[in-house]
């Protein structure tokens, strides 16, 4: 297992931070239609010695979700995106199927350990869910069903599927977060362990996997572990977080005080042969960094190395 990071902002700074800590891999947001903005950001992190494991983040597929006339276009742009990843070797593409949201907070300020701040979430402050809803986008009054979005899912991985398969490239499909059944009206699919076992099912493909999202998984009640082993070799990305609460009401935590047994997680990619990256996510904003974006500022992180680099090697993975 190799540790990855998302990088905010991804400054030669912060490379050079990240190769000091032991991370191998970094991850880059969707780099718009120009094939030569993706080999720019590869060039500049191998001048630290990083690759580029994933791309995630802003992708061009709300229509593909909604299945609007527009998706087709959108397929046609992902499609692009992959051929630009394949040729400079980034093996991953993190996306999700959440219609109108990225992922939701209604608190970025909640107080953790030492003050430290973190994010949460809480059903009953929907109406603030709005305005910190991160990467939204407008969809109007539009209702979306479960049924629709799965035909659409289904759509969507009929047509790129075989472009991933021949260029070597891995979709994996990061959870719903918050995973409710549905929210501001429309309904959400990957919000349960048998959500995910669908989702294979649905195109049986090695391009066609699973981004672990520790804390999401956490968020829905489940034995985390246990939700490793049983989804196994569909796991081909991992992100390595935790939270207190369920998938109504929850507060993030530092990756050593929230729900879940760490050390086991860890133990559980071992026993399932996973060998791909992990990367911290969603940490805490540390003293001196209140005005950075939260979730993503970067002394949480260098918290999060140290922590996720001791329980792969106290575990043996690595």
């Amino acid at each position: 297992m190799r540790l990855a990071s998302v990088l905010t902002p991804f400054s030669d700074y912060h490379l050079q931070l990240a190769a000091q800590c032991g991370v191998t891999d970094v991850v880059a947001r969707y780099p718009g239609s120009d094939p030569a903005a993706l080999k720019s950001i590869c060039d500049q992190a191998a001048r630290f010695g990083l690759g580029v494991c994933a791309v995630e983040g802003y992708l061009p597929i709300e229509n593909i979700i909604l299945g609007t006339p527009e998706r087709d276009a959108e397929i046609e742009e992902m499609g692009r995106l992959l051929e630009s990843m394949s040729e400079n070797a980034v093996p991953t593409c993190c996306y999700n199927f959440m219609a109108g949201t990225d992922w939701v907070r209604t608190r970025v300020d909640l107080p953790e350990r030492g003050g430290a701040l973190v994010t949460g979430f809480d059903l009953s402050e929907v109406d603030r869910a709005v305005t910190l809803t991160v990467n939204a986008r407008e969809v109007g009054e539009l209702v979306i069903s479960e049924e629709q979005l799965w035909e659409n899912l289904g759509y969507f991985l009929e047509r790129i599927l075989p472009i991933a398969e021949r260029l070597g490239v891995t979709l994996a499909m990061h959870p719903d977060d918050p995973p409710l059944k549905q929210f501001l009206g429309r309904a959400r699919i990957m919000n349960s362990v048998e959500g995910f076992e669908r989702l294979v099912a649905l195109a049986p493909s090695p391009a066609n996997g699973i981004c672990f999202c520790q804390g999401t998984f956490a968020e829905m009640g489940v034995d985390v572990p246990a939700a490793i082993r049983r989804l196994g070799r569909h796991i081909r990305y991992v992100h390595f977080r935790d939270v207190k609460g369920g998938p109504e009401k929850f507060v993030e935590t530092f990756h050593d005080n929230g729900q879940t047994d760490m050390a086991e997680a860890i133990r559980a990619y071992r026993d399932i042969g996973y060998e791909g990256v992990m990367r911290p996510d969603h940490v805490p904003q540390l003293v001196g960094e209140e005005d950075g974006p939260p979730g993503y500022t970067m002394l949480g992180r260098l918290f999060a190395f140290g922590y996720m680099r001791g329980l792969l090697h106290g575990v043996g993975a690595r």
